[in-house]
């Protein structure tokens, strides 16, 4: 049967919409119409196929070079790659990914990256290929052993298997197991054998295995990093008690300010054991080892599940008082502990008598200044100087405008000739510098005569 032609006016309709438009129409139409959405799905596949060799052929057009030059044309190849992904595209695209890894990383161990520009595109390639894998599953097979093949040549990929494990699947990553053991048997001079240590954990971390990824860590040197990933996993699979023993154990060891992660962990195991009182221990302990405002706040939650934080806050309190009287920095942690508890006007006191942090001075003044703008003027001039002594013209307009503040504050105050003697001595002062003197005048503060 003759295809007959639309109606002039239709066919002038149709080319005066937009594509968006026209798109809606036909995805509408391809819902109640089978026969359109097959044609219009082989249409797309057809596309999507002749741009991935289209994408093959612009891998081919980007030869080594200087890394950026490099970095810059692999990165719209991948940009092209991340687009027909993004798109769900139903070519396979998994190949193109892959090979763009293997290039990438030949190419790396060719070149200058100090700048870390290509490692970074190889990293990108690396995460566009897992998605490949995921939309359509290679040979399990097939994909444990390039990734074994590529965690244990000479290229720079690092692989996340837990990226990789759903198109592994179980026989997948029994056979990259596989692989694994073999080496691992194998002498232990063999160069891939730190690769195979790796692989083994990434293996008993993503199947699940607590026992075999707790004893391969265990095996490692003793450091707190290693010790928190073990009380992470086994909080994970609520095994709380031994949680509890190995972050016992690794704070016995390490008493430095790096331990709080594992306190943290600690506690949140305590907790989950049903033990609060151990965990209001803990917190206690450590308050009284390091009194800071996250310590307090630590301490607080702890007090406060088992219903006794108004008792623990007193101590807690005369604590930080005591320590604040001997040194500045535990001065500016009793402030921001008073701030938490909603306490201005004793922090700002604190503040001024014993502390010694400048931007914590200025984040009181500014709670402060609207009711008692003659305490906060001292504040203000002394940040005013700290901004000057940087000598560059942002500081320089940050000065303007904090002297701007001043001028209002000093009139608030009903002391504007007291700022204005303020402004004549700070432009004598520094008379010489004349981008802040222009900055002044641009924030429409008058300056006052100066003698040559």
């Amino acid at each position: 049967m003759d295809r007959v032609p639309p109606p002039p006016a239709l066919s002038a309709y149709l080319r005066s919409l937009d594509a968006e438009t026209l798109a809606e129409l036909l995805l509408d139409r391809a819902e109640r119409d089978p026969g359109l959405r097959a044609e219009l799905e082989e249409r797309a596949a057809s596309a999507n196929t002749e741009e991935v060799a289209e994408v093959h052929r612009m891998l081919d057009g980007a030869p080594d070079g200087e890394s950026f030059s490099y970095a810059t044309k692999v990165g719209s190849v991948l940009d092209t790659l991340q687009r027909l992904l993004d798109g769900g595209t139903r070519a396979d695209v998994a190949p193109l990914a892959r090979r763009m890894i293997d290039q990438i990383g030949a190419a790396l161990g060719r070149m200058d990256d100090s700048g870390g520009l290509v490692g970074g595109q190889l990293e990108r390639a690396v995460t566009l290929y897992a998605r490949a894998c995921a939309a359509r599953p290679p040979s399990p097979p097939e994909l444990a052993e390039w990734i074994a093949r590529t965690e244990f040549g000479p290229g720079r990929a690092e692989i996340e298997l837990a990226d990789f494990a759903d198109a592994l699947g179980e026989s997948g990553l029994a056979h990259l197991k596989s692989i694994v053991d073999e080496v691992l048997a194998g002498p232990a001079e063999d160069p891939r054998r730190g690769a195979a240590e790796r692989l083994r954990e990434s293996l008993a971390e993503v199947s699940g295995d607590v026992d075999a990824l707790v004893s391969i860590l265990s095996a490692k040197p003793q450091r707190l990093d290693i010790s928190l990933k073990i009380v992470r996993v086994l909080r994970g699979a609520g095994r709380h008690t031994e949680a509890i023993a190995h972050a016992a154990k690794a704070l016995a060891h390490d008493k430095g300010s790096s331990r709080a992660p594992v306190v943290d962990e600690l506690a949140g195991a305590y907790r989950e054991a049903g033990q609060g009182d151990q965990a209001l221990t803990l917190r206690r302990n450590e308050f009284q080892r390091d009194a800071t405002h996250a310590a307090y706040l630590a301490l607080r939650e702890a007090a406060s599940a088992l219903g006794c934080w108004d008792a623990e806050r007193d101590t807690a309190m005369d604590l930080l008082r005591a320590r604040a009287e001997q040194h500045p920095a535990a001065a500016d942690e009793l402030v921001r502990v008073l701030l938490t508890e909603e306490r201005a006007d004793d922090a700002w006191e604190v503040s001024c008598r014993l502390g010694e942090s400048l931007p914590l001075r200025l984040e009181l003044a500014e709670l402060r200044e609207a009711e008692h703008p003659v305490d906060v003027i001292p504040v203000y001039r002394v940040h005013v100087e700290e901004l000057i002594a940087h000598k560059d013209a942002y500081n320089y307009r940050e000065a303007a405008k904090q002297l701007r503040k001043l001028r209002a504050l000093h009139k608030r105050a009903d002391t504007a000739e007291e700022f204005s003697d303020y402004l004549a001595e700070l432009v004598e002062t520094h008379k010489r510098k004349t981008r802040l003197l222009a900055e002044v005048r641009n924030a429409r503060i008058a300056l006052p005569r100066v003698g040559r």
